[in-house]
């Protein structure tokens, strides 16, 4: 037999789109359309209704960016149609991809009651079916006119993402409203050449599976009167049944399809478009769960079901009785799908209390699956907060976005830094937008690594990003790929279900240890410095807020504020979203978070200034309180005392220009370009700085990724780099202890920086204020360590990580911009080196052996200042910026860990009565207290949370400042453990005993 694979695959592609596709819609008739714009920002669905419309005609131009328009589209079935499907073809302008990421719109009836979303690939509404003749036809569609940020060619630069840039020209054209006829026969001929197209395509070429598909496919294509499709596709379906009735193969790769739209809860849109996307689509989802009985969906980001709840109640009601009917599944278990690398220690706790809490109180449902398919990399932490939150399993399939290297594993074990494992599986689907097409199917298969071990994998199915789900033609196709031959079977499953299966298959999964490094997007962790430090700052206040609320109501009555923490916290978790927090949204969301920033900013200043009031009380003893969890200045953690009387720094002259720097444990010499050239540990009589080398070196590089302008940095910036070694002044600060430092650079920027020892400390710190005016730059501060380190540890989630310094492998040196929190140190036996920070997270490090006189190691840490992409904000970052680091030399782990503590949490000063004892104190530094609060519950008890933090075994006694009466182990949720260790109260006392980077919560009950 000749060869005719090409001619009749051709035929089938014109055939489909040209002839068949169109006849699904046989018959139509236009709709009466009018409109009525909304003047601002989008109102209640009882506004929409009442306004008063005009009529508009199809090719209208309507939709100035950002705004909202209300169509009233109404009509009369034909008396013709009568007993026939009759449909609604609703088409706003829409481009013919891209749902979610242009306009869109929610279907109502004229009693406010939701249909279900409008997107490009979901244009239609049901009618009737049967309809009757005379049926009046009447519904309203809110429909949004988000403009296309993400346009073509891709990543260029545009005003459209903010209301104050965007303009008022409208960005779409109506282009179709209709009354037409749905063909069933036509559609579900459509579903059944589609699957067999795509399934002939990817099988073997000499196979006979594919060669029965393709005789099959073209003798239904003749059986189809081109002039009649309507009339002849009952036939041609005739002729497809034997070979869509073939089973698969008994070692055919299993897929669990789950229902799914990937909504990101803020990125190419403002937050408040999202509270209508997630409307918009459960709507959607709920009405298609109606229509197809198999059908699962399942939605995560307790924020968003909260929107639901909270602005949309008409919907909420369809999602919780599908909920309580188990098809409409949360997932997740956390507050928004947050970035894991930035986020503090307890504040990833928190996005599991708010969101397993959530759906504990509205549904009684527990989640025991992390559920980030989109996510930019997971930190080493993560494992045990997963485990101390009662979650067992974890899932995302961004790993597979990585550049350089493959991971080796599909499903495994994800070991944290504490030991914690995690059940972890990568879709091999390699999208969370999958669409059931034969080829996404047969990629899971082909691309699946633990093959002759486990043969189950998950697909999230349905469109994302901007929202939309799944559509009846993914689950028609689902359901012809059910059991059938040359493909895997696909079943519809919840999560839960899935990962029950995987894991009862694969007992014995391989291990990955330490964190999921995401090679790309690494620029994420510094893209949109403001939105970062309101982060951070947002961090420290609220543990400041909860400590000084919780201890003022233990010892004064106060009353603590839980319902302005929790909305507080909640408030911060969803500005951890995976595309804010990292800087990757219009500026729009950037711009309404440092808002949000500066105002959580003054509501817990408020919080913090009042609890101190009243624990201070009258007098005017001078008091420090101390919120870092280590004693300082005589100061015990968590306490406020009178401090210890502060030594003296020593300012002089430099020979050779500059200034020297001295406070009796550091000496630093600061030459006359404001450079870093000595930095003397006086006790170890040790150098920090390398040899002819220089400290607090501002680097320029240029900054121009492939692709991805917020989110990337590509290696080859590092091939061009400009030191700002020209300072405009150096010169002695006012206080006398200082060293002032200006320069200018680039397109009008500036950077002045001061430099200080503070008295009695062993820390160098770095102030640094930037008037920033670059395009497409990535500016750096550096400092090269005279110090032979062949790893370095970085702060993460309750402990940190260490990565190498070297670059032996492509795994390490596809590491070249990586995450820490308050630190980074470098060490040698017996000496180290840590630079903390205030606020940022980016950093490299380098190292090099110096060719002539001593032949050492140069170590180099630097720190990642600020970026200019120009996508999806053309203005990221410019403006003035402050931050503050710290250089300190001899630092063991231990040291780093309590200075960046001490950087990002300063001590206040107030007059009062006297000293404020702690209401917890830990004997052993290596025992970090993390967070002391009220629990949540409003019983009055105190929750107190801490963790080892020196990566080694401790013994420790905490003892309480206040009557306790009982302890309990619990979960984050503040739930005694079921199994708890054997932990007891002896009077004041608490022993206790962590592994190392162990976390554990304490509830004591008041006496």
């Amino acid at each position: 037999m000749h060869d005719d694979r090409t001619l009749v695959e051709a035929r089938l592609r014109r055939v489909l789109d040209e002839r068949i596709r169109p006849a699904v819609h046989p018959e139509s008739v236009p709709l009466d359309v009018a409109v009525w714009h909304v003047p601002g920002e989008p109102v209640p669905v009882a506004e929409g209704l009442a306004a008063a419309y005009e009529p508009v005609a199809v090719g209208t131009r309507w939709g100035v960016p950002w705004g909202t328009s209300w169509f009233r589209v109404t009509g009369t079935v034909p008396d013709a149609w009568a007993g026939r499907t009759v449909e609604a073809v609703l088409d706003l302008g829409f481009d013919g991809a891209m749902p979610g990421f242009q306009c869109e719109g929610l279907v109502h009836r004229a009693d406010g009651s939701p249909v279900k979303g409008l997107n490009p690939l979901n244009q239609w509404v049901r009618i009737a079916a049967p309809a009757r003749g005379g049926e009046r036809v009447d519904l309203y569609v809110e429909a949004a006119a988000n403009p296309v940020i993400l346009g073509r060619p891709a990543f260029r630069p545009t005003s459209l993402g903010d209301l104050a840039t965007a303009g008022d020209e409208p960005q779409y054209t109506l282009a179709r409203m209709d009354l037409a006829v749905f063909d069933t026969t036509v559609w579900e001929l459509v579903m059944d050449l589609e699957v067999l197209g795509e399934l002939m395509a990817e099988l073997p070429a000499d196979g006979h599976r594919r060669h029965d598909i393709l005789r099959a496919v073209d003798a239904a294509l003749d059986a189809v009167d081109l002039q009649d499709v309507n009339g002849t596709a009952g036939r041609a379906r005739e002729l497809l049944t034997t070979v869509l009735a073939a089973p698969a193969t008994p070692s055919a790769h299993r897929v669990s399809a789950v229902g799914h739209a990937h909504i990101d809860s803020a990125w190419l849109w403002p937050l408040r478009e999202t509270v209508r996307k997630v409307a918009r689509t459960a709507a959607s989802m709920t009405a298609l769960l109606d229509d197809e009985p198999d059908f699962v969906f399942a939605m995560s980001q307790a924020q968003q079901w909260a929107w639901v709840k909270e602005h949309r109640p008409e919907v909420w009601a369809r999602v919780k009785k599908a909920v309580a009917d188990g098809r409409f599944v949360p997932a997740g278990g956390m507050w928004v799908e947050s970035d894991t690398n930035m986020p503090g220690s307890e504040a990833m706790a928190r996005q599991f209390v708010h969101g397993k809490r959530f759906f504990l109180d509205e549904f009684g449902i527990e989640n025991t699956e992390a559920w980030l398919p989109d996510t930019f990399g997971f930190a080493a932490g993560l494992p045990q907060i997963l485990r101390a939150a009662g979650t067992r399993y974890l899932l995302t399939q961004k790993i597979s976005w990585s550049r350089t290297n493959a991971f080796p594993h599909h499903t495994f074990h994800w070991e944290g830094i504490d030991g914690t494992r995690i059940f972890t599986h990568f879709p091999p689907v390699d999208t969370y937008n999958c669409a059931m097409t034969g080829r996404e199917i047969a990629h899971a298969a082909r691309n699946f690594r633990d093959k002759g071990a486990a043969r189950h994998s998950l697909a999230p199915t349905g469109w994302g990003d901007g929202g939309g789900g799944t559509t009846r033609e993914m689950v028609a196709k689902a359901a012809r790929l059910h059991d059938l031959e040359g493909s895997p079977t696909v079943t519809w499953e919840t999560p839960a279900a899935f990962f029950a299966r995987a894991e009862a298959e694969y007992p014995e999964a391989p291990v990955w240890v330490g964190e999921l490094y995401l090679e790309l997007h690494r620029a994420t962790l510094t893209s949109q410095a403001g939105t970062k430090q309101g982060n951070r700052r947002s961090e420290h206040l609220l543990r400041e807020a909860e400590l000084w609320a919780a201890t003022a109501a233990v010892r004064t009555g106060f009353s603590y504020p839980h319902a302005e923490l929790d909305r507080i916290w909640k408030t911060v978790l969803l500005h951890q979203f995976h595309d804010i927090l990292p800087g990757s949204s219009i500026a729009w969301v950037h711009r309404e978070a440092r808002a949000t920033y500066a105002r959580i900013a003054a509501e817990l200043e408020g919080i913090i200034d009042a609890a101190q009031r009243a624990l201070a009380g009258d007098g005017t003893t001078d008091l420090l309180f101390n919120a870092a969890p280590h004693a300082r200045s005589g100061v015990p953690a968590g306490g406020a005392a009178t401090p210890a009387g502060p030594g003296r720094t020593h300012l002089t002259e430099r020979d050779g220009g500059g200034f020297v720097l001295d406070n009796g444990l550091l000496r630093a010499g600061i030459d006359a370009d404001g450079l870093l050239v000595s930095v003397l540990d006086l006790a170890a009589d040790r150098e920090t700085i390398a040899p002819g080398r220089a400290g607090n070196l501002l680097q320029l590089h240029p900054d121009l990724p492939n692709m991805w302008d917020a989110w990337d940095v590509d290696a080859f910036y590092r091939n061009t780099v400009t030191d700002l070694t020209d300072a405009d002044e150096v010169t002695a600060g006012a206080d006398g202890a200082s060293v002032r430092i200006t320069r200018s650079f680039g397109d009008g920027s500036r950077a002045t920086q001061v430099l200080s020892l503070p008295p009695g400390e062993r820390r160098l710190v770095v102030d640094t204020e930037v008037e920033w005016h670059e395009t497409e730059k990535f500016l750096k501060l550096a400092f090269p360590l005279d110090v032979h380190a062949e790893r370095c540890a970085s702060e993460t989630q309750f402990g940190h990580v260490h990565r190498p310094t070297h670059t032996n492998t492509s795994w390490d040196a596809a590491r070249f911009e990586v995450c820490n929190h308050r630190f980074v140190h470098l060490e040698e036996p017996g000496w180290g080196v840590a630079v903390v920070n205030d606020s940022t997270y980016g950093h490299d490090v380098t190292r090099t052996v110096r060719t002539g006189g001593d032949r050492g190691t140069t170590t180099t840490v630097r720190v990642s200042l600020l970026r200019a992409p120009r996508f999806p904000d053309p203005e990221t970052d410019q403006g003035v910026h402050r931050f503050r680091h710290a250089l300190v030399p001899g630092a063991g782990i231990g040291d780093a860990v309590r200075e960046g503590w001490r950087i990002n949490l300063p001590p206040r000063r107030r007059p009062g009565a006297g000293p404020v004892a702690p209401l917890v104190t830990a004997d052993q530094e290596a025992v970090v207290v993390t967070a002391v609060k009220l629990a949540d519950d409003g019983s009055g008890d105190v929750v107190v949370r801490f963790h080892e933090a020196h990566g080694g075994r401790a013994a420790a006694v905490l003892t309480t400042g206040f009557p306790a009466s009982g302890v309990q182990v619990t979960d984050l949720l503040e739930r005694p453990l079921p199994d708890p260790p054997g932990i007891r109260l002896d009077g004041d006392r608490i022993a206790v005993r962590l592994r190392p980077f162990e976390l554990m919560t304490l509830r004591l009950r008041r006496a």
